[in-house]
């Protein structure tokens, strides 16, 4: 194995809740800790093992949830609970983002960071790696917020989008490109457009830059939540840390990092992707990646009988006998005490549903 550089480290995010994929993904148990591709390894081990390749493991952070703290030790074994960032509430990417970017800036004053969430799907990882590794490089040279944009296959209307600007500022590599617009996720004729016009990508969530150059964008961007990280320069890594936390996480925002960051910066770049990537965000997106039958069905579970089923998504447990006849296009998943049956072109409603659960039977449901 090469030498991995001492200075670059990876922040997975870990602490969303994943609704859309309910009932599979629980709020006690969300999709990053779920073995949700019947490969033996759940989303955020598959996250950890890819970035063991590209950086020293005593480097790699996770930031989570304080309730999820546990699964997060259980599920990796290998991760020092001082890596184990948590959050004692949930407010979006940026804070969460700026809390890791201080903590580890603290303790080296070089560090470059791989911002990744941890349920995404990747699979050509040598590619993953080769780009990982060229935009550390980057971001030892130039002081710029990187992004990875993945080129696009399809209008997809789940995604937001990147343009970028042609030609690249970076003689080591044409793919990166200077950024020129982010889009939120569009209706399906601006989608379609996008694709037609040949300089847009998607947009992954994953960033790379140095702990300074970020830290300094959030002094000038976001100077509320700069305050509240700056505060706590010489809490990091003592036992006081967390208490000061308790109190202050209160005072920031819930913004993105693209909000709060990306879009108003005038240093961001992209680097034009290609490693089989997939957010995971919906059933939908699960069923692009899963694999099918005669029918197009993608079905989970070893006692599964269907009869004039087709192009349908499929999740049962091991231990249930499940028939199901003259089904098109829906997606069927069970799990622990609850069934969701719902048209696949219907699933941006499940988040709808799991509030009206909540509301209506309680958070054992949820």
């Amino acid at each position: 194995m090469q030498n991995l550089d001492p200075h670059n480290y990876a922040v997975i995010l870990a602490g969303g809740v994943g609704e859309r994929f309910w009932p599979m993904s629980r709020q006690y148990r969300p999709k990053q800790f779920i073995d949700i591709l019947g490969t033996g390894k759940t989303l955020i081990q598959q996250t950890y093992e890819r970035f063991l390749e590209i950086l020293p493991k005593e480097n790699i952070f996770v930031v989570t949830n304080t309730k999820f703290q546990k699964l997060v030790m259980e599920q990796l074994p290998d991760i020092g609970e001082d890596r184990v960032i948590c959050e004692p509430t949930r407010k979006n990417t940026a804070p969460c983002i700026a809390y890791a970017a201080w903590k580890i800036y603290s303790m080296d004053k070089q560090a470059r960071l791989v911002v990744a969430p941890s349920d995404h799907i990747i699979l050509k990882e040598q590619a993953f790696a080769r780009i990982i590794r060229q935009a550390l490089q980057a971001s030892m040279e130039h002081e710029w917020l990187f992004t990875l944009g993945i080129t696009p296959s399809r209008p997809d209307t789940g995604y937001g989008y990147i343009q970028f600007v042609n030609g690249s500022p970076w003689p080591v590599d044409e793919n990166l490109k200077k950024v020129k617009t982010f889009t939120e996720k569009p209706n399906l004729q601006l989608a379609e457009s996008f694709l037609k016009s040949g300089d847009f990508l998607w947009n992954s969530g994953i960033f790379i830059w140095s702990a300074h150059a970020i830290i300094e964008a959030f002094e000038k961007y976001q100077p509320e939540i700069s305050y509240v990280f700056r505060e706590a320069n010489y809490k990091y890594n003592t036992p006081d840390e967390i208490p000061y936390m308790n109190i202050a996480y209160a005072a920031c925002k819930s913004i993105s990092i693209d909000y709060a960051i990306m879009e108003k910066a005038d240093n961001v770049y992209v680097f034009v992707s290609d490693f089989g990537w997939s957010d995971l965000g919906t059933w939908g997106s699960l069923y692009e990646v899963r694999p099918k039958d005669g029918k197009q069905n993608a079905v989970m579970g070893k006692n599964v009988i269907l009869y004039d089923v087709n192009e349908c998504i499929i999740n049962i447990p091991d231990e249930k006998l499940v028939v199901l006849q003259g089904l098109e296009d829906y997606i069927v998943a069970e799990a622990d005490n609850a069934l969701l049956i719902c048209q696949k072109d219907k699933e941006q409603e499940i988040r709808r549903f799991v509030s009206d659960i909540r509301l209506k039977k309680g958070e054992e449901f949820t």
